[in-house]
């Protein structure tokens, strides 16, 4: 299986629709069930000052993505993010190729230097990606 790794557009939201919305993503992340489609539309259409969203391509279809949040003004230096890797993907070295590829693009193009990160203390697969 071939990855790309690239940044998001706004023609992707059907496949980030599907791959937040999966149980295994849903079961570990703070976004809500029963989102729409036209949530997602708007949302990929719509860039966010600070924000950069990386998603994980395979046979044309968007199964990951990973969203770099920068901090303003005095915190400039900082950043935070969010993965979801659709659960039919999981396992596979998806998550590990968007880490890489953020980390890359925070420290050598966006000057960060601490990046934070909120993770459920039972979400195993996560903890061993993130350590």
């Amino acid at each position: 299986m071939q990855i790309t790794v690239r940044a998001s557009r706004a023609d992707d939201y059907k496949d980030l629709y599907d791959v937040y919305t999966c149980a295994g993503v849903m079961r570990n992340t703070a976004g809500l069930p029963h989102v729409s489609l036209d949530y997602w539309r708007e949302r990929t259409a719509t860039a966010t000052p600070g924000q950069h969203v990386l998603v994980a391509e395979t046979d044309g279809r968007v199964v990951a993505s990973i969203n770099l949040h920068c901090g303003r003004n005095r915190m400039s230096h900082t950043a935070s993010f969010g993965m979801g890797v659709h659960d039919d993907f999981q396992g596979q070295g998806i998550g590990r190729s968007l880490m890489e590829a953020m980390l890359d693009l925070a420290e050598r193009w966006l000057n960060i230097k601490r990046i934070e990160l909120q993770v459920y203390t039972d979400n195993e697969p996560a903890i061993a990606l993130y350590t």
